[in-house]
């Protein structure tokens, strides 16, 4: 009896998630991968500088 709940309900938790991946990309969410990681990143640091400010 479990196996007949479970597996259907397997199944649709793994449609759920496959029709939530496709509206991410039909919704263009995966445009920028790379640049919202380069963009906390400062283009001119000083090298010198201490990590630590307290330092």
């Amino acid at each position: 009896m479990s196996l007949l709940v479970l597996i259907p309900l397997s199944l649709g938790m793994g449609a759920v998630g496959l029709g939530a991946f496709f509206w991410a990309l039909h919704h263009q969410q995966f445009d920028d991968p790379e640049g919202a990681a380069w963009r906390i990143i400062p283009a001119k640091r000083d090298r010198d500088a201490p990590l630590n400010p307290e330092e």
